[in-house]
């Protein structure tokens, strides 16, 4: 491992000493020091070593990368150097500025149109409902009862307005999943008493809960899947999951589920995706081979009661996954802190 660092050294050292251009020059980088660089790889290796060894050879990988780094500095500080004296000796005012950089969509933008063309390939219809709401479609309706904790100020925000009798207190939405009765109620009244009810929804929204550490923020996003319909049954829910978990994560990846508790599924679960890194077998990531994604479960029959369905004659299921948490379980992004995602970091987002 140690000549393989040392021979990566010299060899970008010497493709730094012979670049031309500052074109050559970010191309030298990238190959070296790039998500998918010759020196990047070579510390995910890293972990390959014996613990005796690792500590030594990590620090002449440091050694290596920062070698690496102050000569692309100075050759970046030689050229534009170069370009200044040029400039200052001839000034050609005819000729066209310099175009501005463009930019891209954000990452959790890519990652949410992704999702929603995943879904609507089977069929599913992407829908918008309030991101400030009734209590009533945020917790009562979906059979909270009024001593929830969620229903307090430590979890939710609320809104300085007054509160309707019937209604309840207003407040920023904290899950999509207010978009289910809301949802449910349209259809209804959308259709006659004799036509079938039959809902394939997509709701991805904001939401907003009082919690904000490496692996949360007060604001993110969550996408919401509900269909109901006659005789709907786990094994559409088990279906829909593994569609999604190979579409978005690869082929390689599975789903499964587990029992869980939630107010407005009966059955509940929690649904976990393989671990990319070791594919289920168990590493230092995952520690048993599996990664925790989100909720999921059966629609419970006080909620489509709410709703206005019968729950005698149609059933449902549900999921509800935050955007950021699948984005950052896909293969080869590595992200330790929520938080960056809504960084103004460039030298971070400009790598998607």
């Amino acid at each position: 491992m140690e000549e393989q660092l040392i021979g990566i050294k010299n060899t970008a050292l010497s493709f730094i000493l012979e670049a031309k251009t500052l074109h050559e020059l970010e191309e030298t980088k990238l190959q070296f020091l790039g998500r998918s660089g010759t020196l990047t790889l070579a510390f995910k290796d890293l972990v390959k070593l014996p613990m005796e060894k690792r500590k030594e050879v990590g620090m002449l990988a440091n050694e290596v990368k920062t070698a690496i780094e102050e000569a692309l500095e100075q050759k970046q500080l030689q050229f534009l150097g170069n370009q200044k004296k040029e400039q200052a000796k001839k000034i050609d005012v005819t000729e066209p500025g310099e175009k501005p950089s463009l930019g891209h969509l954000h990452l959790i933008t890519q990652a949410i149109e992704e999702i929603t063309t995943i879904f609507e390939g089977i069929g599913f219809q992407r829908v918008r409902y309030p991101e400030i709401e009734w209590d009533w479609y945020a917790f009562e309706a979906l059979n909270f009862p009024e001593s929830h904790p969620a229903r307090d100020d430590w979890e939710t925000f609320f809104v300085d307005e007054d509160t309707d009798p019937k209604m309840g207190p207003v407040i920023l939405t904290p899950h999509t999943s207010s978009g289910q009765v809301r949802e449910m109620i349209n259809v209804v009244k959308s259709h006659s008493a004799e036509e079938k009810i039959q809902i394939k929804m997509l709701n991805i929204a904001k939401c907003y809960r009082r919690q904000s550490d490496v692996s949360h923020t007060q604001m993110f996003h969550q996408f919401e899947g509900l269909v109901v319909g006659k005789n709907i049954a786990i094994t559409h829910l088990k279906g829909t999951l593994d569609y999604f978990v190979k579409s978005y994560f690869g082929e390689k990846r599975k789903a499964r589920i587990r029992p869980y508790h939630f107010q407005f599924t009966e059955p509940s679960f929690e649904v976990d995706v393989s671990c990319g890194v070791c594919l289920g077998k168990g590493c230092k990531l995952c520690k048993a081979g599996w990664l925790e994604m989100g909720g999921a479960g059966m629609v419970h029959p006080n909620v489509l009661k709410a709703g206005g369905i019968d729950p005698k004659k149609y059933t449902g299921f549900a999921f509800g996954w935050g955007v950021e948490r699948v984005l950052m379980m896909k293969d080869d992004i590595e992200i330790d802190d929520l938080r960056l995602l809504y960084s103004n970091n460039l030298a971070f987002l400009e790598q998607f």
